[in-house]
């Protein structure tokens, strides 16, 4: 599969594909999806823009609500997460995920499909450690407090991804914390230098993101958030070496002698930092049962000058395990904001069609007790009792939810868009008022589909 990756979106949609049919033209090949990074902005109208925490001069309705409304439609099927920049109260409403207009599916603010077999899963928002273990509180209508800290990833959300077996893709707004020491450093610095202050703090980045990296060992992780385009090379088993066709990058330069602002930011004060330590896990390797000697032939005439030793072929050299980082720029003229990749992908099926992931049905089920609508978060179970929790939910999965003649259980089955809120102009006398919450069906249906009770649409 063709898939293009892209940074931040800030609602500017028509460009997006308008970049994506422009490399079509030019290298004569048709993309299968699309993967958007964050600061999406499904603002639907006015009072959407209400609900987001970016600076008056920033509030603008962008280009989504015309594939709100259906005065346009996504050329490509386009999966996306949250960032720290967006119309909270409509992702909240989705907080399980669903299809924010025809073609565009919103993850939630954790979540994990399967398009043609390959796995992606993403989580929303970014990291802040005064509400990492909090629950999700949040109420309209938002508050100063409240209008930020709806987007910050939650304990809730990391533990539940970190559960699932490998995922082929994993979406992130923040970098995972020190990914930038694997990828050419001194390069990101000469572009940015007023990184320099928070990597030497070991401040960049998100501490549960890196933890999630190391334990599901994705083949691929994309990101943005930090307005520019980066790559780097984590090495799982780094007992053996990656094969580097240059030296590595060499240490940080003396520090800077004072703070340089970032002329990127949307500075609003949010963006708190915090430590946790990373998750690991492991697995148990399969026992092969020893293979039995072969029986002998009475009537053979073993002659000596008959045997002939041969040479056992040379042994493959291990490979590392890696996971490709790639984070890309805003969406803007001369930005490096795409980029389109080759996949394999297990299955083949032209339409690029969505499922639901039914591992990640089962931890949903399995965790729901535990998710939280107050401050009080209660603690989680122990790996290995969450882990038969979710064997056992599994069981439940595979023998109450229906599945197509392919074996996979498509989205559509469940869940189809619904225009729940007016587009813009039909917000009534009070434009600039945040919204009621407009109880979406595709959550009721999500909750339906897996037997929980729905603490959302109340």
């Amino acid at each position: 599969m063709k898939i293009a990756i892209e940074g931040c979106c800030h609602g500017n949609l028509d460009a997006i594909y308008g970049q994506i049919a422009t490399l079509e033209a030019q290298n004569n090949y048709k993309v299968d999806l699309l993967l958007i990074c964050g600061d999406f902005q499904a603002v639907r109208n006015w009072r959407d823009l209400e609900c987001m925490a970016v600076p008056q001069k920033y509030k603008a309705l962008g280009d989504f609500h015309k594939y709100y409304t259906g005065e346009a439609v996504a050329p490509i099927p386009t999966i996306i997460i949250g960032g720290n920049h967006e119309a909270s109260n409509y992702m909240w409403e989705l907080y399980h995920g669903g299809w924010l207009a025809p073609n565009m599916y919103f993850l939630g603010h954790a979540g994990t499909v399967q398009v043609n077999g390959i796995r992606i899963a993403g989580v929303s928002g970014i990291f802040s450690g005064h509400d990492f273990r909090q629950g999700h509180h949040e109420k309209l209508p938002y508050d100063r407090s409240t209008m930020r800290s709806i987007y910050h990833v939650r304990e809730y959300d990391i533990r539940r991804l970190s559960l699932l077996s490998s995922p082929h893709i994993v979406l992130s707004h923040d970098w995972p914390q020190g990914i930038e020491h694997h990828g050419n450093l001194q390069g990101l610095l000469r572009r940015k230098r007023f990184f320099e202050n928070d990597i030497r703090a070991g401040k960049l980045g998100s501490p549960p993101l890196m933890g999630l990296l190391q334990n599901l060992k994705p083949q691929w992780w994309f990101a943005a958030h930090l307005h520019t385009r980066y790559e780097a090379t984590f090495n799982h088993t780094p007992d053996i070496p990656l094969q580097r066709t240059q030296p590595p990058p060499p240490p940080l330069p003396p520090a800077a002698p004072k703070p340089i602002e970032n002329p990127d930011e949307i500075v609003i004060e949010d963006d708190e930092l915090d430590s946790a330590e990373p998750s690991a896990s492991t697995s148990e390797a399969p026992q092969l049962e020893k293979e039995a000697p072969p029986t002998s032939n009475p009537d053979e005439i073993l002659l000596d000058d008959e045997e002939v030793e041969v040479e056992a072929p040379p042994t493959a050299p291990p490979q590392p395990i890696v996971t490709n980082f790639l984070s890309l720029d805003k969406c803007l003229p001369q930005r490096q904001f795409l980029e389109v990749i080759d996949i394999e992908a297990p299955l083949s099926n032209p339409t690029a069609a969505l499922a639901f992931d039914p591992e990640w049905l089962a931890i949903n089920r399995a965790f729901h007790p535990w998710f939280s609508t107050t401050r009080s978060q209660r603690p989680f179970p122990e790996e290995a009792e969450a882990r038969a929790m979710i064997a056992k939910e599994l069981e439940w999965v595979n023998a109450n939810v229906k599945r197509n003649d392919d074996g996979v259980i498509p989205v559509d089955d469940w869940q189809t868009f619904v225009q729940t809120a007016p587009g813009p102009g039909s917000e009534g006398a009070l434009k600039f008022k945040q919204p009621d919450l407009y109880p979406n069906p595709q959550t009721a249906a999500f909750c339906k589909l897996i037997d929980i009770p729905d603490k959302i649409s109340s």
